[in-house]
């Protein structure tokens, strides 16, 4: 930094590179709305006034507010590389993101992590990396790395790393796991920050979760849970994803008093709804429709979220500030119509003014390693025909515990098309340890065929739903001949399949190509596979696995009761 040059482009001794003329500035500061020029150069404001550049761009009386904060969000999620992840989002106005890279390390450990690194750099979006505090999620499951906290001192001086993910195992902290200590350790000998995740704990432990070091939290989904943490002196990243969608209950709870301690995130969002939507300027609107002041709702998705991460020039229009800037025709409607990274135009009207170069992969492919599954390995062997049901519930993650009776034939569950229970195959894909969990299905409603996957959630083994054995052996061969990814079967034939290469939940190609292809596959599983329109079949498929979800979940090592914490009987 030339701190004299800046000094005289501020005292306009000099022109600036380039000045924004005529417009109406979002102060996040002070909440209000200035009409000044703003003048940038070398990618920083250096300036909020009356000035002329080189270069001088007449706004006519737009908006401008500070780049988007994605404050919580798994890149994986959106099924796509770092790159192809900004040229969609840079465009809606998001130009930071504070990513937790653990589902890819999950599957690939260290070696996923410095791929999103990578991956990340010569971007026009400043990605800040969480370190993945659970990997695995739980001790009820096998992945592909165990992450302790000697192989995340590796990473954990990083400029771009922030701190320490999300902290699941929240038990493990309540009760001094000696890992997860370990890990909450490294964060505090670093000074760096600890999100957290920890739905529904309350009181006393809630009060050893904050004082642990936690600071954060984005599985909020009630009002009293928001307060419980605001007046703990936490923040709370108001979530608006794919499947968990808390904005429009939370935002009931933001006033004048607290609005500061509150942050926007997508958490897990897939690329139909970014692309169809939008990302964090998605957030935002829905807020301003719920009731929410237009610049405290900028205020959220900008300052507040920089202040919480200590990123100290980004989040406010004002001199030594990058010059993360967005041109908005309204602050009604909040339609973007050009995105500034750095002072250089990157987006217009939600198109990428930018390219990108894919980096080295060799080391996150490759990752489905079984053997061949036969339908002996499917048999579910039963003592009675009283079983225990994942019973799935309309628009949610959480699913219910439920007892039915189903038909048996030499002690084997037989599938009846009038009851609606289908099977459910988790299989480990990492290590080829031969593991494979059977369980059964409530109202997915899928009949004849089977839908396979290697999204997984959190470990990502594959995970298998059918209503016969052979489109089940079908739609496992298909992920494993593809590298790993998501398949249908009917019939004995493969209807469709999405390559996911890269630690076979991302792919290679464009967003477009991966949002076209799951537009395809979904009308597939809603219209030949009869799939429930109350549900997202991949989605809710991938988070059948995860063992922090109440009530009941599927992992390799078998059915988990969630509640009890412990492996039960189908």
């Amino acid at each position: 930094m030339n701190t004299k040059n800046l000094i005289d482009l501020a005292m306009k001794n000099k022109k600036a590179e380039l000045v924004l003329k005529n417009a109406k500035i979002v102060n996040v500061f002070s909440h209000e709305i200035i009409n000044s020029d703003v003048a940038i150069d070398n990618g920083v404001i250096v300036g909020v006034g009356s000035y002329d550049g080189i270069e001088n761009i007449d706004l006519e009386g737009k908006f401008i507010v500070p780049g988007l904060i994605d404050s919580h969000l798994h890149i994986e999620s959106a099924m796509v590389t770092p790159q192809e992840f900004a040229k969609a989002v840079v465009p809606r106005g998001t130009t930071t993101v504070i990513a937790d890279p653990h589902e890819i390390a999950n599957v690939c450990g260290l070696d996923g992590i410095e791929y999103m690194i990578n991956s990340s750099e010569n971007l026009p979006l400043d990605v800040y990396i969480m370190l993945p505090s659970c990997v695995p999620a739980t001790k009820f499951e096998n992945s592909g790395s165990v992450l302790s906290s000697d192989e995340l001192t590796k990473f954990i001086n990083h400029p771009k790393v922030l701190g320490l993910g999300e902290m699941m195992n929240y038990p493990g902290v309540i009760y001094k796991d000696e890992d997860v200590i370990s890990k909450l350790n490294l964060a505090h000998k670093s000074d760096k920050l600890i999100d957290g995740h920890g739905p529904d704990i309350k009181d006393e432990k809630l009060n050893a979760y904050v004082v642990s070091g936690v600071c954060t939290e984005h599985e909020c989904s009630t009002v009293e849970e928001m307060l419980d943490r605001i007046r703990l002196g936490m923040y709370v990243m108001i979530r608006e994803g794919s499947a968990a969608r808390n904005l429009e209950e939370l935002v009931r709870g933001i006033n004048s008093f607290n609005y500061q301690r509150c942050l926007f995130c997508t958490d897990d969002r897939h690329p139909q709804d970014t692309l169809n939507s939008g990302h964090i300027d998605n957030n935002v609107r829905l807020a301003i429709k719920n009731g929410i002041d237009p610049i405290t709702a900028i205020q959220i998705a900008t300052i507040n979220a920089a202040n919480c991460y200590n990123l100290k020039s980004i989040g406010a229009i004002s001199p030594g500030y990058k010059a993360d800037l967005l041109i908005v025709d309204n602050l009604k409607d909040f339609n973007i119509e050009e995105v500034y990274k750095n002072g250089k135009l990157v987006g217009k009207h939600k198109k990428a003014l930018f390219e990108t170069k894919l980096v080295d992969t060799s080391k996150v492919i490759d990752t489905v390693n079984i053997d061949e599954v036969n339908k002996e390995n499917l048999k579910i062997i039963l003592e009675s025909d009283i079983v225990n049901v994942i019973r799935l519930l309309p628009h949610n993650l959480v699913t219910e515990k439920v007892v039915r009776k189903v038909d048996i034939k030499n002690n084997e569950f037989k599938y009846n098309e009038k009851l609606d229970i289908l099977k459910l195959v988790v299989i480990e894909r990492h290590k080829n340890t031969g593991n494979i969990g059977l369980g059964l299905v409530e109202n997915f409603k899928l009949k004849n065929g089977s839908i396979a996957s290697t999204i997984a959630h959190d470990s990502h083994n594959i995970i298998v739903i059918g209503d016969n054995d052979e489109d089940i052996l079908n739609a496992i061969e298909e992920v494993k001949r593809i590298g790993g990814g998501i398949s249908i079967s009917s019939n004995g034939k493969i209807l469709d399949s999405l390559s996911l290469p890269i630690g076979g939940i991302v792919s290679d190609k464009s967003i477009e190509y991966v949002n076209d292809k799951l537009n395809k596959m979904l009308n597939l599983a809603y219209n030949e596979l009869n799939v429930s329109k109350e549900i997202d079949p991949f989605m809710t498929l991938s988070f059948l696995a995860l063992p922090v979800i109440p009530q009941i979940k599927l992992t390799d090592k078998g059915l988990f009761d969630v509640i009890k914490f412990e492996f039960i009987k189908v």
